[in-house]
């Protein structure tokens, strides 16, 4: 089992794999999205880094089935469950604290003119909005909640949570299996051994979006939402 030696090894998505294996991941995947406080941890790095131990990960789990691509597939399949469920009980939570919240005064943090914003935004781009975040970290722990509090429509929500949880988990555990063998077998890079630099890159990618749009975004006008009737 792998030692704790620092609170760097909380971002490195390798210390989980050595320490907790399969069912670690599957908790950490589930904890983003079901418990809240699971957006400091790795996401996107620890699918793709485990990718690459796929194999390894599975063994030890259940033993090999002797076939890389059904490891790697049996991998891909638990972390999406894991999401799946996370996604659904963030939605349940924010559905049942959002009549709560809209009696709540407005505050520095709390404008209740998001949330008013946010329903108009789940009617528009719904299915868009679940399956994209689940590629954005921090963003996809919140969005859930936010479906639920704007009460967005329970089976539509569910089949957007399944596709981005499924697409999220086959297409970075693949990635990572398949391009470790690649260069492998291509270049004799092993990437177990580069992992420090595939973090950063990843972290770079996935965060640069949200980054983007925080720093050049053009400002909305919220004041259309003071005066309307939400329920």
């Amino acid at each position: 089992m792998e030692d704790f030696n620092s609170w760097k090894d909380l971002l490195n998505p390798e210390f989980y794999i050595k320490m907790g294996g399969f069912w670690l991941i599957l908790f950490i995947v589930f904890a983003e999205t079901g418990l809240f406080v699971g957006f400091f941890l790795p996401g996107d790095s620890l699918l793709f880094v485990s990718g690459i131990y796929a194999v390894e990960i599975i063994k030890e789990t259940f033993g090999s089935t002797g076939s890389d691509f059904l490891d790697t597939t049996l991998l891909a399949t638990g972390v999406a469950l894991a999401a799946i469920i996370g996604n659904e009980v963030g939605y349940y939570f924010g559905r049942k604290t959002g009549p709560s919240l809209y009696k709540r005064p407005d505050s520095m943090l709390f404008k209740k003119k998001y949330l008013y914003q946010a329903h108009d935004f789940f009617e528009k781009h719904g299915a868009l909005a679940i399956i994209m975040a689940r590629f954005l970290p921090v963003v996809r722990t919140f969005t859930p909640i936010v479906a639920g509090i704007v009460k967005m429509d329970k089976r539509e929500f569910l089949r957007d949570n399944v596709i981005g949880a499924v697409l999220w988990s086959f297409i970075l555990i693949f990635a990572g299996h398949y391009l470790d063998k690649l260069f492998m077998d291509q270049f004799g890079i092993n990437l177990k051994e580069k992992l420090e630099y595939i973090i950063i890159v990843i972290v770079l990618v996935t965060t640069l979006p949200v980054i983007i749009k925080f720093m050049v975004g053009k400002k909305e006008d919220f004041s259309k939402y003071e005066n309307k009737d939400f329920e």
